[in-house]
C-alpha cells in the first residue's frame, strides 16, 4: 500500500517525457519529471536552429494537446515544420507549465543511478514490492526520491559516438576535441567566425550530417575559401540519398535530392568509405589518418571536424536495473528486430507498445529514443505511442495498452528495394493494420 501512494518517475524532460507527463494528468496518477537541463527541451535547443522534416501534426501528442486547449495556448499551423527551438518554446514550455504539469517538474536535476530500495541487482526475494529508489544531483544537492514505477525517457542525444573506427575514441580525439563539435553546429549564424574560410570535415552519414553539409554550402557560397569535406563509413553514398521524391515527409525527402545534387556538384571532397584512426595536428592543422576502402589515407590540412555519427544511450544510471537490452543495438531486445539498421532502411517501423517494451524489472520502462539504443531512425510519433502504451497499462487498463493507436509516413526507401545480396526485406506480403496508421504491405 506505501508503494502504490508513491508518484511515477519520469526521467527526462524532452517530448517523450512530457508526453508521459500529459498521458498520466489524463489518468489522474501522481508522477515526478526530473530534467538535467536547464529547460525542458534543453537537447533540441543544442539544434535549435534546424528544421525538422516532420510537420507539427506528426510532433504533437494528443494528450498533450488535449491539456493545452485547456489554457490560452496557440496551436501552431499543423502543416508548418518546426525547428527545434520552436518545438521548444512554442510546445514543450508551454505545456511544462501546464498548472497539472509544472509542480512536478525538477530541472536542473541530473538522475545517477536507479535501483529498488535497499536492493542491489542480484537480490530477488521481495524485489517486487520495493520501491524504486532514484538519487539525484538537484541544482547540486544530491537527494533521493522513491517512485513506484519509472519511465525512462532520456533520449542518446547527449551522448554522441565518437568518430572513430570500431566505435571507440580515435587516437588524438580527445585531446583535439576543441576543434570537434559533436551535433549540427549553427554555422550561418553564430558559428560562423569558426567555419567561413576554413577547411572542415563533417563525418557521418545521417541527416544530422546532411544538414550540417548544405549549411556549410551556404557558407561556401559566401565564403568561397570555405572547403568541404565529407567522410562517411558506407560503400554506396547513394544510400544516404533516401526516398527523395517517395518520401511521405516532404522535407526528409527534400534532403536526399539537395544532398545528391551537392554531391554532384563537385564542391566537396568525399571519403567512403573510410574508417578514421588516428588525429594528429600540427602548423597546418589537423591531419586525419585512417583506411579508405581498404588502403592507408590521410586527409590533411584541416582546421574543424563536425561529428555527426550517430548517439548511443547512456546505461549507467541502470546499472542497477534488471533490463533486457539487445546485444548489438543497446535497444529494447523486443525493438531490436523491427529497427536493427543492418535489416532495415526505413524511418517508419511496425507498431509497438507496453508489451514490447517490457522488462525483466516490472514497471520500469525505457521509452523513446533511447528504447531504439544505437538505431538512427526514432520519431517523436512512435515515443508518443509508446508512452501512452506504457501509461495505460500502469493504470490496469490492458485493453488501451494494447490498442494500436500510430499514423507514421512512409520514407519511401526499404532495404528490399535497394538490392543487392544484403538487402533484406523488411515490407513483407502480411499487412499491418493499425487504428490510423498508414499501411504498405506491412512496411516497417
Amino acid at each position: 500500500m506505501q508503494k502504490n501512494n508513491l508518484p511515477i518517475a519520469i526521467i527526462g524532460g524532452g517530448p517523450i517525457g512530457l508526453a508521459a507527463a500529459a498521458q498520466l494528468v489524463q489518468r489522474e496518477i501522481p508522477f515526478v519529471l526530473f530534467e538535467a537541463g536547464a529547460s525542458v527541451g534543453q537537447n533540441f535547443l543544442s539544434w535549435g536552429h534546424v528544421r525538422v522534416f516532420s510537420p507539427w501534426r506528426y510532433n504533437i501528442d494528443k494528450a498533450a494537446e488535449k491539456l493545452l486547449s485547456q489554457t490560452d495556448w496557440i496551436t501552431p499551423d499543423k502543416e508548418k515544420l518546426p525547428t527545434g527551438r520552436e518545438l521548444v518554446e512554442d510546445y514543450f514550455i508551454p505545456l511544462a507549465q501546464h498548472p497539472a504539469i509544472a509542480p512536478n517538474i525538477h530541472l536542473n536535476s541530473k538522475v545517477i543511478s536507479i535501483g529498488r530500495k535497499g536492493l542491489d541487482k542480484l537480490k530477488t526475494a521481495g524485489r517486487e514490492d520495493k520501491p524504486f529508489s532514484i538519487k539525484v544531483v538537484e541544482n547540486g544537492v544530491v537527494d533521493y526520491y522513491e517512485a513506484k514505477a519509472v519511465i525512462d525517457a532520456t533520449g542518446t542525444w547527449n551522448q554522441p559516438n565518437p568518430i572513430g573506427s570500431g566505435g571507440v575514441f580515435a587516437e588524438g580525439e580527445q585531446e583535439l576535441q576543441r576543434h570537434i563539435f559533436y551535433g549540427i553546429p549553427n554555422v550561418k549564424e553564430n558559428a560562423l567566425d569558426r567555419y567561413k574560410n576554413k577547411n572542415v570535415v563533417v563525418v557521418g552519414g545521417g541527416h544530422s550530417a546532411i544538414n550540417a553539409l548544405l549549411d556549410l554550402a551556404d557558407v561556401q557560397n559566401d565564403f568561397p575559401e570555405t572547403q568541404l569535406n565529407w567522410v562517411l563509413r558506407k560503400k554506396d553514398i547513394s544510400t544516404v540519398y533516401g526516398g527523395k521524391e517517395e518520401d511521405a515527409l516532404e522535407a526528409r525527402g527534400a534532403l536526399g535530392i539537395r544532398i545528391e545534387k551537392l554531391v554532384n556538384s563537385g564542391k566537396l571532397t568525399i571519403y567512403t568509405p573510410f574508417h578514421i584512426l588516428k588525429l594528429t595536428k600540427n602548423e597546418n592543422g589537423i591531419q586525419i589518418e585512417g583506411d579508405l576502402n581498404g588502403k592507408a589515407e590521410t586527409i590533411p590540412n584541416i582546421d574543424e571536424i563536425i561529428s555527426n555519427t550517430g548517439s548511443r544511450p547512456n546505461l549507467d544510471m541502470i546499472r542497477e536495473v534488471r533490463v533486457d537490452l539487445d546485444a548489438a543495438l543497446e535497444s529494447v531486445f523486443d525493438l531490436a528486430e523491427l529497427i536493427d539498421p543492418n535489416v532495415h532502411s526505413c524511418g517508419t517501423v511496425r507498431p509497438h507498445g507496453e508489451k514490447e517494451l517490457r522488462h525483466p524489472e516490472k514497471d520500469f520502462y525505457i521509452v523513446g529514443s533511447k528504447s531504439y539504443g544505437r538505431a538512427p531512425t526514432f520519431l517523436m510519433a512512435t515515443g508518443y505511442e509508446q508512452v501512452r502504451s506504457v501509461v495505460a497499462y500502469l493504470d490496469g487498463d490492458v485493453e488501451a495498452a494494447e490498442r494500436v493507436e500510430l499514423d507514421l509516413p512512409q520514407t519511401g526507401v526499404c532495404s528490399s528495394n535497394l538490392g543487392g545480396a544484403e538487402a533484406v526485406a523488411c515490407c513483407g506480403t502480411e499487412e499491418v493494420v493499425a487504428e490510423g496508421a498508414e499501411t504498405s504491405g506491412g512496411c516497417c
